[in-house]
């Protein structure tokens, strides 16, 4: 970081994070919602429509690798820039399509963009912020985000009332340019610790052998986090299907817990940071694991928010923990390629996650497949537990060794403490 650049504090970070966040984060909430929708106007049927949806997250995963290696190359603020274009060739093309196909393929791409959003800012935060700053950096990053895809889809309904379902593709299109412009115009108060020319790109296959200890051990536990998450917008809503419920008290169940997510960010962050991240890490996966192990127990509303009120303090308990979690494992050179791989590693969740309940459910049935999420939750909180070393201590190890915190910590010949 040079010299003459001011201690990094979380209130620096508001204009040049935390409000682009938000913006983008609105914009991905307005679209969310009527990706179905615009797939079965364009005449895609029920099946074609549920993989258009899939088809961002799908896009998402392919370019996180990708993505890295553009930061890496780039720097975080350029390579902002080469996302926002690919979000706005991508959204461009989702308002004009002439055929579901074509939208499909729209919204890889948009998946694409937002992978580049995603990871530059992670980076960003990565590089600038001290350790015993960053859980509160990063879990706020998550309220953050999680408060802009709250906003969106009322933001998004207002401009489908006045321009039908293109107006909420306009509306993540004019903010996502917004929060862009928002950075490119506002004075960067941090400089990165290295310059982009010393963020020389990694292959991947090397990122994955150096770190292979800390992938199969801390990766494979986000994996399950991100699993839990996703898995949990499929069974509570029908789960409560199932036992009766209309729409309406489905999708006040599914609020309740959706705001719930919001309330925990930043005291997450403060116990994070003073505590350590598996006091965060592990409850979290507990408490969502014993959500889903609780709702085949669940017949009536009340019952079914309950459960809907825990997952939500589960999930919100580990906000921003798998950003935290791979900024403190990440090496300092290479750490953008690091990352990238990072998020393809924990987003094999988001996309494993819809496959594992399908599967249960094909073979089983609704209930056994919410247990089984419950029992992949608890073994990922066992591994987060028992495997992962707490970065807290590598951190302070470092300190006291008058070094940066490595990942080279992490190499396999290393003993962990």
């Amino acid at each position: 970081m040079s010299g003459h650049a001011p201690e990094p504090t979380l209130r620096s970070l508001v204009v040049t994070v935390y409000l682009p966040t938000l913006l983008f984060a609105a914009g991905q909430g307005a679209v969310v919602p009527v990706v179905a929708l615009t797939a079965t106007d364009l005449g895609a049927s029920v099946a074609v429509a549920g993989l258009a949806v899939a088809a961002k997250g799908l896009g998402q995963m392919a370019f996180d690798v990708p993505a890295g290696l553009l930061v890496e190359r780039l720097g975080e603020r350029r390579a902002m820039a080469a996302g926002t274009g690919v979000l706005i060739v991508a959204l461009l093309g989702a308002l004009a399509a002439p055929s579901a196909w074509v939208f499909l393929l729209a919204m890889v791409v948009l998946g694409c963009g937002w992978s580049v959003w995603l990871l530059a800012r992670l980076t960003y935060v990565s590089e600038v912020m001290p350790f015993h700053l960053r859980g509160r950096a990063l879990s706020t990053l998550g309220g953050v985000n999680r408060i802009g895809n709250f906003i969106g889809p009322f933001l998004g309904a207002a401009a489908i009332v006045w321009f039908g379902l293109a107006g909420a593709y306009w509306v993540h299109l004019v903010l996502a340019v917004a929060g862009w412009v928002t950075i490119a115009t506002i004075p960067d108060p941090h400089v990165p610790s290295a310059p982009v020319a010393e963020h020389a790109p990694m292959p991947v296959l090397r990122i994955l052998r150096t770190h292979r200890r800390t992938f199969l051990t801390a990766g494979v536990a986000t994996t399950c986090l991100n699993m839990l998450r996703v898995c949990r917008h499929a069974i509570l809503p029908l789960w409560g299907a199932g036992i009766g419920l209309d729409a309406a008290e489905v999708s006040l169940i599914f609020g309740i817990s959706s705001a719930m997510d919001m309330t925990l960010f930043y005291p997450a962050g403060v116990v994070s940071d003073r505590y350590g991240r598996k006091l965060i890490a592990v409850p979290c996966l507990t408490v969502l694991a014993a959500g889903f192990l609780a709702v085949p127990l669940t017949d009536t509303f009340l019952q079914l928010a309950l459960v809907g009120v825990l997952m939500g303090l589960g999930n919100g308990m580990g906000s921003g923990i798998v950003m935290t979690l791979g900024a403190d494992f990440s090496p300092a050179v290479g750490r953008a390629s690091f990352l990238g791989v990072w998020r393809l590693v924990s987003d094999v969740g988001h996309a494993g996650g819809p496959v594992l309940v399908s599967g249960i459910v094909a073979v089983a049935a609704l209930g056994p497949a919410s247990v089984a999420v419950g029992l992949l939750g608890l073994g990922g909180a066992a591994l987060m537990a028992l495997g992962v070393p707490e970065p807290r201590h590598l951190a302070e190890r470092s300190t006291q060794a008058q070094i940066a915190p490595r990942d080279a910590d992490l190499n396999p010949g290393t003993t962990w403490s």
